[in-house]
């Protein structure tokens, strides 16, 4: 391991993709512990700051050419020695390293405005499934299976952790789905969607509601379930967001087979209970959580901005 000193600029040696490798970081301070799988450029006169943000804007897919490997990315010393970058005075330097720093604090100012509202509305649900209206409900009472099935072949959808029902292409940035979907399952507005891939902080799976305006079509190994109300479906969307619940509530019917895999078919999944409110405590905790979603939504769309923002500065700032 090697001290670092001030204004040094870190990069990765290996990642597993070239673009992943691809980024850099200016240390702050001095005699800071830094490990051995880093590139360390100790600069002589030029600000690190400068060049960190040089380096991740427009010398990113630079140094993405210059990588090596398939499986695992390796970015060599040498290779980087071969990288054209530009300094401008060191008094423009640091103007733009202030500046761009000012952005980045702006950032992530956002991103905690965002986290605070996720966390409100996690505490909320948390609060309503236990309000002394709550009834034990069994899940089927209040889901349906739908079977329609693929016939007229709608474009291709996952289930996301944050973003819930999406479209493959444009979130996994290629699709997934068989040559023939025909088979898979049409997903309407509202619906419930059940899959049971294992991910993160849900070892059983992810529930989620759909909120696309028109039908989407999803694997067959996907359930999808259509809710006794509009109420309802928001509600247990809210519900299944805390892995805490998703865990609680599919513990008790998931088996695993031999290789780690899920065992439990779309019928299987309704037979257990949930907490739901009395129908007037669920109609104001709809009502409050629509105005609160609209609002994370106007925010993450700020935070998108922001970036898209930044992002274009770093490509227009360095040429």
């Amino acid at each position: 391991m090697v001290y670092s000193r001030e204004n040094d600029v870190i990069i990765p040696s290996s990642g597993e993709t070239a673009v992943d490798i691809s980024t850099a970081r200016c240390v702050p301070f001095d005699n800071i512990l830094l490990g051995g799988d880093l590139t360390i450029i100790r600069l002589k006169e030029q600000d690190g700051r400068f060049f960190s943000y040089q380096l991740n804007g427009v010398r990113k897919l630079d140094i993405a050419r210059i990588a090596q490997g398939v499986s695992v990315v390796h970015l060599y010393g040498d290779n980087l020695k071969r990288l054209k970058v530009t300094f401008p005075t060191i008094a423009e330097q640091n103007k733009i390293s202030v500046f761009l720093s000012l952005v980045d604090k702006r950032i992530e100012t956002q991103s905690r405005v965002i986290e605070k509202l996720q966390s409100l509305i996690r505490g909320i649900t948390q609060k309503v499934s236990k309000h002394p209206s709550v009834q034990k409900t069994m899940l089927s009472d209040v889901l349906m299976e739908r079977n329609d099935k693929n016939q007229k072949l709608l474009p291709v959808y996952s289930v996301s952790v944050s973003e819930g029902v999406v479209n493959q292409v444009e979130y996994l940035g290629r699709s997934f789905a068989a040559k023939d979907t025909s088979n898979y399952n049409v997903v309407y507005f509202g619906d419930i969607v059940y899959t049971k891939s294992p991910t993160g902080d849900f070892p059983f799976g992810i529930v989620k509601r759909s909120n696309n305006a028109d039908k989407v079509a999803v694997s067959p190994l996907y359930g999808v379930y259509q809710p006794a109300s509009e109420d309802i479906g928001i509600y247990l969307h809210y519900y299944f967001c805390s892995s805490l619940n998703a865990k609680n509530y599919l513990h008790k019917l998931i088996q695993k087979g031999a290789k780690n895999t899920i065992n439990i078919t779309n019928q299987r999944f309704l037979e257990n209970e949930v907490p739901i409110p009395d129908p007037l405590t669920l109609r104001k905790y709809v009502v409050l959580m629509t105005s609160l979603s609209k609002k994370l939504e106007q925010e993450k769309n700020l935070l998108a901005l922001l970036q898209t923002q930044k992002q274009f500065l770093l490509q227009e700032m360095f040429i």
